[in-house]
């Protein structure tokens, strides 16, 4: 996830191995924390921007992952959606669980 909100409603939905990027970085200990088991599936839900900023950042921490062995899928949500506007609009667990599975491979 990118931001806190995002990190929340997740939770509140179930999903509890989320992680913050805080924005688009990891902190050490977090980076150290996803990839000590290599072939790790890691899923990055980050805000659909129409600046596609947040689509970059993804992209860009999706190869550090890949780098350090780690298998990454980028979730694409509805444009100008992040997961905290995903479920306030009326996103269910069983929705973003698809979103999980359509993700795009990297």
């Amino acid at each position: 996830m990118e931001g806190l909100f995002d990190l929340a409603v997740l939770w509140q939905a179930g999903f509890r191995n989320t992680t913050c990027a805080l924005g688009t970085h990891l902190t050490p200990t977090q980076f150290r924390q996803l990839s000590d088991r290599p072939g790790r599936w890691v899923y990055l839900a980050f805000d659909q921007d129409p600046n596609q900023a947040g689509q970059q950042a993804s992209q860009t921490l999706a190869r550090r992952l890949q780098g350090a062995g780690l298998a990454v899928g980028i979730v694409q949500l509805p444009a100008g959606q992040d997961p905290n506007r995903y479920f306030l609009a009326g996103g269910r667990a069983a929705d973003f669980t698809l979103c999980l599975q359509g993700a795009q491979r990297i």
